[in-house]
């Protein structure tokens, strides 16, 4: 178990974080649309309540879609765009291993079965971790209208206002606003990450480059 846990830790920490967070978000969520709800004369609602609203359901998914949009574009950047000195960037004017033909790979065992296998299955594989972040983001991007759509449709009917259709709400302001307000930070983040390598450094961390290393020294 000890063993298991280290081969796995950062992947298990991570997990055990989001869902900590996540507890934490649905317990404050549901505590703050209640004490909305009370303010405009509606009664309160329970925690497995909250998890059917449509704030719910739009809080969530238009979190998430901006990472995953931010991780699905940084992968496929990376393969085209370099950045100097930067441990987020391939090394420039060589090869990098991950820039090699998998077709003229050595097979064994231990190879990927879609490496075996050729065709088109390899030709998806090369291209799976792009292709999973992907979905994700948009199942994600259709989830954050869907819930979005039920919350501003019960806002309209509260003021006596008319509802709107799914495709409608995604043409409003407020769809795209909150879609923007998220996806601009991802790309912050990541943009100070990718320049802040150059210069600066972390002991032990892969995403860092050794701590001796000069700066114009390009990928981990």
């Amino acid at each position: 178990m000890r063993k298991w846990a280290k081969e796995h830790g950062l992947l298990v920490a991570n997990l055990g974080l989001f869902l900590a967070f996540f507890v934490g978000m649905v317990l404050s969520g549901a505590a703050s649309y209640s004490e909305d709800q009370q303010a405009h004369g509606e009664p309160a609602v329970s925690v497995l309540q909250f998890l059917g609203t449509g704030a719910f359901v739009e809080a969530t998914f238009e979190n998430w879609e901006s990472e995953f949009l931010q991780m699905g574009m940084y992968v496929v950047l990376t393969v085209f765009l370099f950045q100097k000195g930067s441990s987020e960037s391939k090394p420039m004017g060589r090869k990098a291993p991950q820039d090699q033909d998998p077709r003229e790979a050595r097979i064994s065992s231990a190879t990927p079965w879609p490496i075996r296998r050729g065709g088109m299955a390899l030709k998806v594989y090369e291209h799976s971790l792009s292709i999973l972040f992907f979905v994700l983001f948009l199942a994600s991007f259709l989830l954050h209208a869907a819930g979005g759509v039920d919350e501003y449709n019960q806002d309209q009917q509260s003021h006596g206002q008319p509802v709107i259709t799914f495709l409608q709400y995604l043409g409003t302001s407020r769809f795209w606003f909150e879609s923007f307000q998220n996806w601009q930070s991802e790309f912050l983040a990541v943009g100070v990450l990718v320049g802040a390598s150059v210069y600066l450094r972390e002991k032990g961390s892969p995403e860092s480059k050794p701590v001796a290393e000069p700066h114009y020294e390009t990928g981990a």
